[in-house]
């Protein structure tokens, strides 16, 4: 499995399965927390409907790793536990959340006026002086 997937009821994503090696990459264990076991497909098969439902009562606990033996080759958790792991911000209100597939307007909002990233640092004397010294390298043609 190349890309995670969402599922859920009436086109609402509810759930999400990724590989392992993708929990793995993103350091799932250390932000979702550590599993006990790695159940087996036929296991996953019985328990999926109660997993849904757990998540959507909010009881859900740490993902849930699916392989053979103690080798786990896929993780099912809920689409805020994978927008978690992946540091993925809020969909916007009305917006489907699916978070494996990202497709939120990231338009500046009506009113907003461009700055220069002077004015950004304009209260911040560390900043201030972090972009003097990428002038200088800039400048000097190190950078």
């Amino acid at each position: 499995m190349r890309h995670a997937f969402a599922f859920g009821d009436d086109g609402v994503p509810e759930a999400v399965v990724a590989s392992y090696d993708q929990y793995d990459d993103l350091g799932g264990e250390d932000t979702l927390g550590k599993y006990r076991t790695v159940v087996a497909p036929e296991v996953l098969g019985r328990q999926l409907p109660e997993m849904v439902e757990a998540i959507r009562r909010g009881t859900f606990g740490p993902p849930v790793l699916v392989g053979s033996g103690t080798d786990p080759l896929l993780v099912v958790m809920s689409t805020q536990q994978y927008r978690t792991m992946r540091g993925d911000d809020e969909p916007p209100p009305g917006v489907i959340d699916d978070p494996t597939a990202r497709t939120y307007d990231s338009s500046p909002p009506p009113g907003s006026t461009p700055f220069s990233v002077d004015e950004w640092a304009k209260d911040d004397p560390f900043t201030q002086q972090m972009l003097e010294e990428i002038r200088q390298e800039r400048a000097r043609g190190d950078g």
